[in-house]
């Protein structure tokens, strides 16, 4: 069978779960191998072998921490050299969008991005997509060179397949245009407690209908009773009343997360475009005619302010 690298996304060796996603539909179409760059390469190994990772290609080298993104197009480039993949998954974030775009060109291959399922074909993997703001759903494959293809957080459930994870260390020469952009200060993101937005299982979002800053804490409220990320519309972020970061939307972030939940979104496309491929939606709106509810699975016509705190206390009395 042939193999389909897998790039690592991990934190210190702390593997994220979108890459255990990949590890999941990697293995519908080939045999996973998982590519691990950065500090704590080598200590991801006993996680990606435990979900089907055969092999996992390791390099550390300062490159990857102090500049952005070419050392590890370099290292991937390597990898598709030494492997002579069946396909390249990378996760849909905004670097992997870019690590990915640059690869392909690198080495003259078609490229699929935020794909939100997998399949093979005797022509190669088959990617599927939602497009025009989730309007339609699309099938595409690469017809030319190693398919590079990144895939949207929560496209599918982590299975364990426990394979060998083999470490090997993967030989890097990085290009000239390694060092072209260093990384001159970080700072740490203060913390909520809650997931990654774009990683989330459940997603509770406000809009123009939670009518100030100080009334997200209801939001929130709901979103820690759940476990959930929190998101916000456009025009709560245009308003000032969350941040940016939180944008669900077509100029935001797209999520696609188990439960969705929309307070006070009368669901513009543009929002729409940004979570239409979550799995079950509900809506609270005190407008029945509010474009959301053609949407929803579950829909509430009511005034949030009075619908979300007894949400979130059923939540709480049901959790015990």
């Amino acid at each position: 069978m042939a193999e389909v690298l897998v790039y690592v996304d991990h934190v210190d060796g702390a593997v994220r779960k979108p890459t255990l996603e990949l590890l999941t539909l990697a293995r519908r179409i080939g045999e996973p191998v998982a590519v691990a760059l950065g500090n704590g390469a080598e200590a991801t190994a006993a996680t990606l072998g435990e979900h089907g990772a055969v092999r996992v290609l390791t390099a550390d080298a300062p490159e990857f921490a102090d500049y952005l993104v070419v050392p590890k197009v370099d290292a991937l480039q390597a990898a598709v050299e030494a492997v002579s993949p069946a396909a390249v998954l990378v996760p849909s974030s905004a670097e992997g969008k870019e690590i990915a775009a640059r690869l392909a060109v690198r080495i003259g291959s078609g490229i699929i991005t935020d794909a939100v399922d997998l399949e093979a074909s005797d022509e190669g993997p088959v990617a599927t997509q939602s497009v025009f703001a989730a309007s339609f759903t699309t099938k595409s494959r690469v017809s030319k060179g190693t398919p590079v293809i990144t895939v949207k957080p929560n496209s599918a459930a982590v299975e364990a397949a426990p394979a060998a994870g083999a470490v090997e260390q993967l030989a890097v020469s990085f290009s000239e245009k390694a060092t072209g952009t260093k990384v001159t200060a970080r700072t740490a993101r203060e913390s909520t407690g809650r997931p990654e937005l774009t990683e989330a299982a459940i997603v509770v979002s406000g809009g123009r209908g939670v009518n100030g800053a100080e009334n997200f804490a209801i939001i929130e409220a709901l979103a820690d009773s759940l476990g959930a990320a929190v998101g916000a519309s456009r025009a709560a972020v245009d308003a000032g009343w969350y941040p940016h970061s939180n944008q669900v939307g077509q100029t935001g972030k797209s999520v696609s997360p188990q439960l969705y939940i929309a307070s006070g979104i009368s669901g513009a496309i543009q929002h729409r475009a940004g979570m239409q491929t979550s799995k079950t939606i509900v809506a609270i709106n005190k407008d029945a005619e509010a474009p959301i509810f053609d949407l929803v699975d579950y829909g509430v016509v009511g005034d949030l302010f009075e619908v979300v705190p007894q949400l979130t206390e059923e939540i709480k009395t049901r959790k015990g």
